[in-house]
């Protein structure tokens, strides 16, 4: 076991993570500056370091999606507002990130396993088994559940 991956004793490995496709640093920045809270007010509602708010302006770093979801709740404004990938553009994951979750988080909300999600959003799975379970949603009797 890798322990560099670790933060800290008894705490969660960190999670290696991609960089946030669409993410626009002026908006951003734009966004907040509008919602007049400073980088240093949002960082400590948002629990997170002011370094982390500081380069997403700067467009130093892209933020974790998880945790640009926490601070987009706070501003009060959609992730599509920051995250700036035209509809015809996106990939399956672009679509994730756009409501705000992780892999984890939907795989879970899907019952699916997280290694699944991931090789949909690569395209390294056939869709078989999802146009499937498509066509069956579409034939469902009016009324029916989904």
């Amino acid at each position: 076991m890798n322990l560099s991956s670790y933060d800290a004793p008894g705490r969660r490995p960190r999670m290696t993570r991609r960089v946030l496709r669409g993410f626009n640093a002026g908006t951003f920045s734009e966004t907040r500056r509008r919602n007049g809270i400073s980088v240093n007010d949002l960082a400590r509602v948002a629990d997170v370091s002011p370094a982390t708010i500081f380069n997403w302006e700067a467009g130093k770093a892209t933020p974790q999606i998880d945790l640009l979801a926490r601070v987009m709740r706070i501003l009060d404004t959609a992730i599509e507002h920051v995250v700036t990938i035209p509809p015809d553009e996106r990939y399956p994951g672009d679509w994730r990130v756009l409501k705000g979750l992780t892999q984890p988080e939907l795989a879970a909300a899907a019952k699916i396993p997280t290694t699944t999600l991931r090789d949909i959003e690569r395209a390294d799975r056939p869709l078989n088994e999802v146009n499937a379970a498509k066509l069956r949603a579409r034939q469902r009797p009016p009324g029916a559940p989904v």
